[in-house]
């Protein structure tokens, strides 16, 4: 039998509050609020993709192909904020309409989906769950960034080898 210290505290051996305290059975997730912070920066593409990882992870299938579906969309809405003002007059109008789209997108984002996972990890693991590294997430989207700025130099290459205007 196992010696105990007669001046430790108390001790409860519960099982489920255990778990949650230690999160031995949570599984490894990027941090829901860091991920929706770094989707200022990086689109809510970053943050819907990470968040989609995460209910993978969680085993909520149906709230993973939401944030797909939000991953697909966000992509597709910024390519549209990209290339649209290419073929059209340049105007700070313009300028001004696409930076108030790409921002409604990230809190049209985060109050539908984004929020919903805090939440729900606060509620499960509280603090206590494993994290998952940031540097090939970070990395990704650094390059993401990138890959967007030589296709959008491309584009307008092309247009200007073409006859269009800027």
């Amino acid at each position: 039998m196992p010696e105990q210290n007669p001046y430790a505290p108390p001790q409860a051996q519960v099982a489920d509050i255990d778990e949650l305290v230690t999160g031995e059975h949570a599984p490894a997730l990027w941090n829901p609020n860091a991920a929706a912070s770094w989707s200022l920066l990086f689109t809510p593409i970053f943050g819907a993709y990470l968040h989609m990882r995460n209910w993978e992870a969680l085993g909520q299938p149906e709230k993973a192909a939401s944030s797909k579906n939000w991953v697909i969309g966000s992509l597709i809405f910024v390519l549209l904020l990209i290339i649209v003002p290419l073929l059209l007059p340049e105007s700070k109008g313009m300028d001004a309409i696409g930076r108030a789209c790409a921002f409604a997108l990230l809190i049209t984002w985060y109050y539908a989906m984004g929020k919903s996972q805090q939440a729900f990890v606060l509620g499960k693991f509280g603090k206590a769950y494993p994290r998952r590294g940031w540097s090939k997430p970070l990395l990704a989207a650094v390059g993401g960034l990138i890959a967007l700025f030589a296709i959008v130099f491309v584009v307008a290459f092309v247009i200007a080898m073409a006859g269009g205007e800027f």
